[in-house]
């Protein structure tokens, strides 16, 4: 990976974390504050929001994490699977939190239930993430099972000349 796509993903991940550190800031600011319709402070609306705001804050550290390995060429390395784990495990959490506001959502779209339909299939399409990235894991195994294989070769051959 050059130098200028480490730098512009790294540039990518700062924005989209401080963003989602500062909407939570504001969730805070939110909760802190009186409601003038009276209504609840804590809403499962801001309590999915919250929570969607920490499963991508995972996932950005984790890619963050991975981009070094990667720039250090210590990728193929079982370290990775952790950060890997790590953002599948966010992208289910997301696809679950948007299943969550679907079902929260659709009492109120009983005149268009396409709506819920459609919000129901981006939930399925964010668990498609997921299995996208999952099955890039099974092929970061195989590359680090590759790797320690090649290393062992590697090292047979040293002895022998």
């Amino acid at each position: 990976m050059g130098k200028l796509t480490v730098h512009a993903l790294r540039a990518v991940l700062a924005v989209v974390l401080t963003g989602t550190v500062f909407v939570q800031a504001l969730m805070v600011w939110a909760l802190a504050t009186d409601p003038e319709d009276g209504s609840l402070p804590l809403t499962p609306l801001r309590v999915i929001t919250i929570l969607g705001m920490f499963t991508a804050q995972a996932a950005l550290v984790s890619v963050w994490r991975l981009v070094s390995m990667v720039r250090r060429g210590t990728v193929f390395s079982h370290a990775a699977f952790r950060y890997v784990d790590i953002v599948i495990g966010a992208i289910v959490t997301a696809a679950l939190l948007w299943l969550a506001v679907t079902v929260i959502n659709a009492p109120g779209q009983r005149d268009d239930p396409g709506v819920t339909l459609i919000m129901g299939g981006i939930s399925l399409a964010i668990l498609g993430v997921a299995l996208i990235v999952l099955v890039l894991r099974m092929l970061l195994t195989q590359a680090v099972a590759l790797d320690a294989e090649a290393t062992q070769m590697r090292d047979e051959l040293d002895e022998v000349i």
